[in-house]
């Protein structure tokens, strides 16, 4: 059995034994919420900002490579998401991300990205967009979760949200953390290009009035390729005066995506 077939059996598991046991809870979480009342309190925890900056400890690893470093990550909510990754004080890569639009541009081998969102969709193994990459970093749910209708099961530590209807091209389950109702983990899945998404949210950190994640594991899947990014965020700084640094050097090879 490949990994993959694991996976999506392993959170098919999920569900089937949260349902089974929907009524047995730990700690703080509510058996007798309403699912209605569930979703409204996750609404609830999103936070409201103009501008956010902050510095964020990366490893990543494809299975052929592993990188470690530490990027400055700046975002204008809804509109706008910087990313520069350096090494003593030297640019090695940097991305700017806005609704419409991907560019990115790495110095080692000079090559460049100018186009739609192709380009993070292969990197994350699933169908992206701005809203959702927006919506992974700041521990809210990827999906507007008033376009589904859902159930509540729980976990030991975590309620469940699962789609009543889960049979489409693009299916996804959320577990909500009791503590704060941000996500506690995020599984996305596509069956007929099997890939899958998976966010899991180690950890939370208080910045103004609000929760923002700490700690975040992504493990993204295809039928013969796993990507593991792990992501540490230190002091965010809402509201400052940011901007967005970006042109794409001459003499760069752009990047093409199938």
């Amino acid at each position: 059995m490949n990994y993959f077939k694991f996976l999506v059996l392993t959170i098919a598991g999920i569900i089937l034994v949260s349902c089974s046991a929907a009524k047995k809870t730990t700690g703080n979480l509510n058996s007798k919420i309403k699912t209605e009342k569930l979703i409204d309190l996750h609404k609830k925890s999103e936070a409201n900002f103009t501008t956010l900056a902050t510095r964020v400890q990366v490893n990543y690893d494809d299975g052929s490579s592993s990188q470690s470093m530490t990027i400055s990550l700046r975002m204008e909510k809804d509109k706008a998401i910087w990313v520069s990754a350096s090494i003593l004080g030297i640019t090695m890569a940097k991305m700017y991300i806005t609704p419409q639009h991907v560019s990115y541009y790495e110095t080692i081998g000079k090559t460049y990205f100018d186009g739609d969102f192709s380009l993070l969709s292969d990197w994350l193994a699933v169908d992206v967009d701005f809203n959702m990459v927006q919506n992974i970093l700041l521990g809210n749910s990827v999906f507007n979760v008033d376009e589904y209708q859902y159930t509540t099961s729980f976990s030991e530590s975590n309620y469940i949200l699962t789609p009543k209807n889960n049979n489409g091209l693009l299916q996804h389950l959320f577990l909500i953390n009791p503590d704060n109702f941000k996500m506690a983990s995020q599984q996305i899945m596509q069956p007929k290009e099997q890939r899958i998404l998976k966010v899991d949210y180690l950890s939370y950190q208080p910045a103004g009035n609000y929760v923002f994640p700490k700690e975040i594991r992504i493990d993204a899947l295809e039928i013969n390729n796993q990507t593991k990014i792990a992501l540490d965020f230190r002091q965010i700084d809402l509201n400052a005066r940011i901007s967005f640094p970006f042109k794409i050097p001459n003499g760069y090879d752009e990047i093409t995506v199938d």
